[in-house]
């Protein structure tokens, strides 16, 4: 028999694919691209690549990539100040990378990709992560000023974070030609 699923975690799913939506397409691809490389679903360099200059930048984030699965196995405990370093060191240059591409544009998009590159136990890291390399000198500070202004003072300063692992994500999905009404 099939498992079904709970209203509350259908009403989870639709705001999840709701937020999504409210993305730019730019922002929209990017992820799309992020989760097939990130989590290796799809030939990403086939998939995405639509010129010289952007199969170099899907080169260069599957090599920033490679960090992740290092990344999800340092994960800390929340008061284990002795683990953070190891951790959040290559989850900030990792972020970084993200930043500098521009197209992830706000701190809700950068949540909404690494929640599920990572997984819900990253949640309480990602303000701490985004906000630092979203401060690095590296990005140009009319982009630095846009990324911190984009997180909320709640979102900076949460009390606790849902442990409830995210079930929406997006795919390519290939353009399909209505057909034609004819008499």
């Amino acid at each position: 028999m099939a498992s079904r699923m709970k209203p509350a975690e259908g009403a989870m799913t639709l705001a999840e694919m709701k937020e999504f939506a409210g993305f730019s397409a730019a922002t929209q691809r990017y992820i799309r691209r992020g989760l097939d490389i990130g989590l290796e679903r799809e030939d990403a360099m086939a998939r995405w690549s639509r010129d010289v200059v952007e199969a170099a930048s899907i080169r260069a984030q599957a090599r920033m990539y490679e960090r992740l699965e290092e990344i999800r196995a340092l994960l800390p405990d929340e008061d284990d100040l002795n683990a953070v370093e190891p951790f959040l060191a290559p989850l900030i240059t990792v972020t970084a990378f993200d930043l500098a591409q521009g197209r992830l544009t706000s701190f809700s998009a950068y949540r909404f990709l690494y929640e599920r590159l990572i997984g819900a136990e990253v949640r309480p890291w990602l303000p701490s992560a985004f906000c630092a390399a979203a401060a690095l000198p590296t990005l140009h500070p009319d982009l630095r000023r846009k990324l911190l202004q984009s997180i909320s003072e709640a979102a900076a300063t949460a009390s606790g974070w849902s442990s409830r692992q995210p079930a929406f994500f997006p795919q390519w999905v290939e353009k399909v030609d209505a057909p034609t009404l004819q008499d």
